[in-house]
């Protein structure tokens, strides 16, 4: 098809030359001095052309010529920056293939013939830099690597050039920092990023690793939950993470303020954990204050039916411990609970607990020795109701019933 459109275009010029100078009835007359030339129109016009041609093509070397150093130039830094890029991805292929030294070698030949070539492409130098104290700091020189992450943050504070790499690289530094347990450092490298980049997942995950180096659960607790909230982690992770997070800050506190506030301080969704309430509770009750502990268990134990059997048991042993001071309007939410659930040891011990604390020996021994002996209760509680069997029998002046009751404690461990 090329070969027929040639074709046709070169029978079109010759149909328009012969056209155009098929009659040679023109006359050019050239005068120079004494002198004089007559020319055919036809002949004067291909001379013409020719003397364009011969001017444009000399033109055109002229300009080659005096272009030559530049052009010379630009074929040096060309093959200068084709030398630096293969450098680079010889680096990020040894990098990837667990050979550090070579990598670290190849990274600084990349930034060598970049800076020989009076490169300008800041984002190169950046990717450099990074494959150079990523090798060194897989190979645990860790004065050599902060050496290389001097002259990356010195780059990094150019206002000029393209910023795509600094995120990344500050978060590989911040990741390099935990890894060094330099909680402090890794805060720092995070709170330098742009508020988008700090909410991306990568980073919300270092924030959560660097918030439990520097034993802030709270911190922790609070970026887990947008962890959690950007799906993260599957729905059981969270809510375990979450959970033990919570009692790591509950943990923490060690007077009443401080429990109080933190209290509050919590998302919504963990004081709605049953589980986090019953830690709170435990540790309320352990700072003196088993009341407000009580406070924070008496929305759960108003809706024990809605509740997971492991939230249910936790929910109840908790309300074992914080029982001390109990008033008489407990009573009838125990009544009901044992009815309803009265085949559950947990809510069992809760109900024997409080009643021997109102002093209803009756209703208490039954309820407590039958949690006692139940084998699916955990031991801590099963110690507890032996022990307050034997101050039931104490108060009964029944040293005999007592001194069994505490062998059968003591058998559960200290």
């Amino acid at each position: 098809m090329r070969n027929v459109i040639w074709l046709v275009l070169l029978a079109t010029a010759a149909v328009v030359a012969a056209v155009t100078f098929g009659r040679n009835d023109g006359l050019v007359s050239i005068f120079w001095g004494g002198w004089r030339a007559d020319l055919s129109l036809n002949l004067a016009v291909l001379a013409l052309l020719a003397f364009g041609a011969i001017a444009l093509f000399a033109a055109q070397a002229v300009i080659t010529l005096v272009t030559l150093p530049q052009r010379a130039g630009e074929w040096r830094a060309l093959r200068r920056e084709r030398a630096a890029q293969g450098a680079l991805r010889e680096a990020l292929a040894e990098f990837f293939s667990a050979r550090y030294s070579r990598a670290h070698k190849a990274a600084r030949r990349a930034l060598e013939l970049h800076t020989d070539g009076a490169g300008t492409d800041r984002e190169f130098a950046v990717l450099s830099h990074l494959l150079a104290a990523g090798s060194l700091h897989r190979l645990s020189d860790r004065t050599r690597r902060d050496e290389e992450l001097e002259r990356l943050n010195a780059l990094l504070r150019d206002a000029g050039g393209v910023r795509r790499a600094d995120d990344g690289a500050r978060l590989l530094a911040a990741e390099w920092a935990l890894e060094d347990r330099d909680a402090a450092r890794a805060n720092a490298l995070l709170a330098e990023l742009p508020p988008g980049v700090a909410r991306r997942t990568q980073a919300l995950r270092l924030k959560l690793r660097a918030a439990r180096q520097a034993n802030a659960p709270l911190d922790a607790l609070h970026t887990a939950r947008l962890l959690a909230n950007h799906q993260a982690f599957s729905p059981v992770v969270a809510k375990g993470l979450l959970r033990s997070l919570a009692g790591e800050a509950l943990r923490g506190v060690h007077d009443a303020d401080q429990l109080r506030s933190l209290w509050q301080r919590l998302d919504v969704a963990d004081r709605r954990d049953p589980q986090v309430a019953a830690r709170a509770a435990e540790r309320a009750a352990a700072l003196g204050v088993a009341e407000e502990g009580r406070n924070w268990l008496l929305p759960f134990w108003d809706r024990l039916a809605t509740l997971d059997p492991d939230d249910r048991e936790r929910v109840a042993l908790a309300l074992t411990r914080a029982c001390s001071g109990i008033g008489p309007d407990w009573l009838a939410r125990l009544e009901a609970a044992t009815q309803t659930f009265g085949h559950e040891p947990a809510v069992l011990a809760a109900a024997g607990t409080v009643y021997a604390e109102r002093q209803l020996w009756g209703k208490a021994r039954l309820m407590l020795e039958q949690a006692a002996r139940a084998s699916g209760l955990p031991s801590e509680a099963r110690r507890q109701a032996w022990r307050r069997l034997a101050a039931l029998a104490r108060a009964e002046s029944d040293e005999a019933r007592a001194a069994a009751c505490d062998r059968a404690a003591a058998e559960l461990g200290a």
